[in-house]
């Protein structure tokens, strides 16, 4: 807006009709005659508002953990209040263990996006350095197409919990499947954001690579001597070897590297929650649920761009 009230040469043409997230409104505008103030040198752009990206990246990660929890919480109360075969929801063992996969998720989205939020608030505070920043330029993408696409797949599965009430509108609970979706796609979208993190190994070097595993047998490290953890350890080291192991085999081979970005984005993610998971359960206020939750994290695949067959 000018001084006067007026609009800079801004019309607004319509309002775009959204699968969700309609409390927010998207408006299709058209720019006639409006005065714009270059901001950065020619062909900086991006660049320029890089810090930005890694903010707004940060809100979309918790945005889809936020959704996470809420939908869980949700699914967890009503299986205590819902009653079929004869009995309640949250006493049959298959539903339990649906609710568990849906906390395990959640947990491990939760961690992912507190490291990537403890790394930007180093950095804004001059207490980063470095390796700290290589970090989180790896962490930054890793984290928002990771936490996006997990709220989708947990918030379409926690609205299953609910039967036919998780598809009817009165409820609110469809809405929350919509708001969902648009996660994966705010910020970068899921492939734009695999690129990204080959585009942090090649401006770096790889130094990214070095940083992301020397960090992670860091964190395992207070582990050594955690009896319950150590399958779970090793199970991580092993995967750590064999996302060397890849980056190695397909450092020559760009194509194979870009073709399988999507998959060793989502190892790389898995690993590294693996990590977190399993540092906070050696705590030393750590629960049983805790220890539970890095096991369980560990027995799945972690490195899904280490095996030939996903390269296509």
């Amino acid at each position: 807006l000018f001084r006067s009230g007026q609009l800079n040469g801004i019309q607004i043409q319509k309002l775009k009709n959204k699968l969700g997230t309609r409390q927010l409104p998207t408006a299709e505008m058209l720019l006639d005659g409006a005065v714009a103030h270059r901001l950065s040198e020619p062909g900086r752009g991006v660049a320029a508002i890089a810090d930005m990206l890694t903010v707004t990246r940060l809100h979309n990660s918790i945005s889809a953990v936020s959704g996470m929890r809420r939908i869980l919480n949700l699914a967890r109360d009503y299986a205590k209040n819902r009653s079929t075969f004869g009995k309640k929801l949250i006493d049959h063992p298959l539903h339990v263990q649906t609710l568990a996969r849906l906390e395990l998720e959640t947990r491990g989205a939760l961690l992912l996006t507190m490291e990537m939020a403890k790394l930007l608030g180093m950095e804004e505070t001059g207490k980063g350095d470095g390796d700290s920043r290589l970090l989180m330029r790896l962490l930054t993408p890793l984290a928002k197409l990771y936490t996006a696409k997990q709220a989708v797949s947990t918030t379409s599965e926690g609205l299953e919990c609910f039967g036919g009430q998780g598809y009817i509108e009165d409820t609110g609970l469809p809405g929350m499947l919509r708001d969902a979706q648009v996660l994966p796609i705010w910020e970068g979208t899921t492939n734009v954001l695999s690129l990204d993190v080959l585009r942090a190994f090649s401006k770096t070097e790889g130094n990214v690579f070095r940083v992301f595993c020397s960090d992670v047998r860091e964190r395992l490290k207070s582990a050594e001597n955690v009896e319950q953890l150590a399958c779970s350890r090793r199970r991580l080291l092993e995967a750590l070897d064999a996302l060397t192991a890849f980056v190695s085999r397909a450092a020559s081979d760009h194509q194979l590297l870009e073709t399988a970005a999507r998959d060793f984005a989502y190892s790389l993610a898995r690993v590294y929650v693996g990590s977190l998971l399993i540092e906070h359960a050696a705590w030393n206020e750590a629960g049983i649920e805790d220890i539970a939750a890095a096991k369980r994290w560990c027995r799945q695949p972690l490195v899904l761009a280490s095996s030939a067959e996903n390269y296509g």
